[in-house]
Parts: structure tokens; C-alpha cells; sequence
């Protein structure tokens, strides 16, 4: 009969070798000792959503259908949450919302659609990666909800819709739900993707020369819109990124030139996968008059009929789905025209 040290040993190497055969591949957590205790917990939810899918809180469903997952990143109240309602209203099974609220800024949770809709949320600030984790974190809690999410809709507490929803799911997965399901592998994502734009060598350069290679050459380094559409392949994608989120969250030396958000997504999925990305957003926003690095803010005596039809008008092949950014007291003016101006197609 083995001696107990001897069957402990043996115990303790079978475990070791289980859980090297088993443990999942994806994302590993190489030494965690040099990773931040607050990048931690975000490896882990990420690695969970990356997991194959056996039971989530949405798998019950008797007719399953693709949907849309609506991801709101806010740091103030949601302003156009009574406007979002009446866009919703009616279609409860083809979509679902998320929002990341920064915990240090005073957000109010709405009632309605919105209610318990807040994903646990972390700092954020404009100009760092940390907008870039939380658009991760809103990306995995979507995935890991409900595995019919095809598409992820990333939006601001300032955006409004330009269309009315059946719009915007129908241009996205077609008329036929059968269709939608065996064309996933196939889904477009609408990301714009620029390589030329005159503050990309001093963007490249913002953590200092060479900073980003071997990683990221200059020649393969875009810019792009912070707000876009994924397809669920390409959610999965920026989820299972480690290579280049190390270039990305490293600290800018010249704060002037470090965008990180409107860097990151952008040069990923066209290192990943250009010919699946459209290239442009289908977020409308007015860069004319900008002022501190924001765009236009549209005032209430702005909203009209002429303004909506104005919006909506892309040179790409599909209409804008959403604008930014509009202020909080044109909330009023845009409820006034939704049923018969915004939501009629």
C-alpha cells in the first residue's frame, strides 16, 4: 500500500495535470502577479464570455430570435431615456440594453426599460484605456447574458436614434430570422476605419517613439468613430485581445494626442478582419464647429423635421442609425416629432 506522502504527491500532480488539459486556452492569465488588481476581475469576466455557451438567464426562450444589444456608456443621467422607451416600444424580444455608468459620477437610475440595467461599472475618463475596458466589460456582460445578442450597438447618453427600430433590425438582419441565424459568420460589423488623417503620427507617437512596435507598425494604424455596430464574431475578437490592449494602455507622454478609444477598435479589427468591417459608422456626428476636442452639441431651437432627414443622409450604403450629440433640453422637441418625423421610415 502507497505511503500518504506518496498519494499526496501523486494526488497533487494529477491535478495539476487536469487542470492543464482542461482549463480553457483562451485568454490566459500569464502572470497575474504583473497584472493591476483592477484588470483582474475584467480578465476573468471576459474569459467567462469567451466561454462555450451551456445556461444563461436568457437560453428559456420558446422562439428565439437574433437581437440587438443596446450598450450605453454614460457618466450622467440618461437624459433620453423617454425618447429610447418609445423607440423600444413594442419589441421586447428582439433587443437588449447594458449600461456602464461611471460609479464616480452621479447617475440616476430610470425607471422603465432601463431599470436594473446597470452593469457593475468602473472610472472612466475621455482620452484613456479606460473607456476602451468599459466598452470590453459591456461587450462580455451582453455576450455572457443572452447568447442570441448578434449585434452590439455601442452608444452614448447623448445619441438619439435617427430610425425607428423595425428599421434598424431589418437593415441589420434582413427579413428572415432563419437567415439571420445561419448568416452570423457572415455579419458585417459598421466600425469607421480610417488610415488617413493628418494627427495619426503624433496619435501613433503619444506613449512615446516606437512605443507601439513591434505590435502595431505605423502603416497599420487607424482611427476611427468611438461609437459602432459589432457583429458577434467580432465582440469575440476584441475579447480575446491581448496583444494589442498592451500597446494601447500603456500612458500617454503627450496627453494632447492620446485618444486611445478612437484608436484601439479600429486598428484591431482591421489588422483582424477588414473585409468584415464596413469602414465607416452609422453614427452621425458634426465635427465643423468642435470645441476641446467634442463635436457639435445641438440645441433645442436645432431640432426640427429638416434636421432628422438631414442627419440620416450618409454617403455610404446605409442611412445613419443614431446621432450625437445633443443636449439634454432637446429631449422635449425630439418627443414632439418621434411618431411622425424620427420613427416613420
Amino acid at each position: 500500500m502507497l505511503s500518504s506522502p506518496i498519494m499526496y504527491s501523486f494526488s497533487l500532480l494529477l491535478s495539476f495535470s487536469l487542470i492543464y488539459l482542461f482549463s480553457p486556452q483562451i485568454l490566459p492569465l500569464q502572470n497575474p502577479q504583473n497584472i493591476p488588481l483592477d484588470e483582474l476581475d475584467d480578465l476573468t469576466l471576459f474569459k467567462k464570455a469567451l466561454k462555450p455557451c451551456t445556461t444563461t438567464s436568457h437560453l428559456s426562450t420558446k422562439n428565439p430570435t437574433p437581437k440587438i444589444a443596446f450598450l450605453f456608456l454614460t457618466n450622467s443621467d440618461l437624459s433620453f431615456a423617454p425618447l429610447w422607451e418609445r423607440f423600444f416600444r413594442g419589441y421586447s424580444n428582439l433587443y437588449n440594453i447594458y449600461v456602464h455608468a461611471d460609479p464616480f459620477s452621479k447617475v440616476s437610475n430610470p425607471d422603465g426599460i432601463f431599470k436594473d440595467q446597470f452593469i457593475p461599472g468602473k472610472k472612466t475618463e475621455r482620452g484613456s484605456p479606460s473607456l476602451i475596458s468599459a466598452e470590453k466589460r459591456l461587450l462580455a456582460r451582453a455576450i455572457l447574458d443572452d447568447p442570441f445578442n448578434h449585434y452590439f450597438a455601442l452608444v452614448s447618453q447623448h445619441c438619439v436614434p435617427l430610425h425607428s427600430f423595425q428599421y434598424m433590425y431589418t437593415t441589420l438582419f434582413g427579413h428572415s430570422i432563419l437567415e439571420a441565424f445561419t448568416a452570423q459568420s457572415h455579419h458585417q460589423s459598421f466600425i469607421e476605419i480610417l488610415s488617413q488623417d493628418p494627427n495619426l503620427p503624433d496619435r501613433y507617437n503619444a506613449r512615446g517613439e516606437n512605443s507601439m512596435l513591434p505590435e502595431i507598425p505605423f502603416e497599420k494604424f487607424r482611427v476611427g468613430s468611438q461609437f459602432f455596430v459589432l457583429a458577434k464574431r467580432h465582440a469575440f475578437l476584441v475579447l480575446k485581445d491581448r496583444k494589442l490592449w498592451r500597446k494601447f494602455k500603456l500612458p500617454c507622454l503627450n496627453i494632447e494626442s492620446c485618444y486611445p478609444e478612437e484608436h484601439y477598435f479600429p486598428t484591431l479589427l482591421s489588422m483582424k478582419d477588414p473585409r468584415g468591417c464596413s469602414q465607416y459608422t452609422l453614427t452621425n456626428v458634426d465635427w465643423t464647429d468642435s470645441f476641446d476636442g467634442h463635436p457639435h452639441l445641438y440645441q433645442a431651437e436645432e431640432v426640427s423635421p429638416n434636421l432628422v432627414h438631414r442627419l440620416r443622409l450618409s454617403n455610404s450604403s446605409y442611412s445613419y442609425f443614431f446621432a450625437r450629440k445633443f443636449a439634454p433640453d432637446c429631449l422635449k422637441p425630439l418627443m414632439e416629432i418621434a411618431d411622425d418625423v424620427i420613427f416613420k421610415d
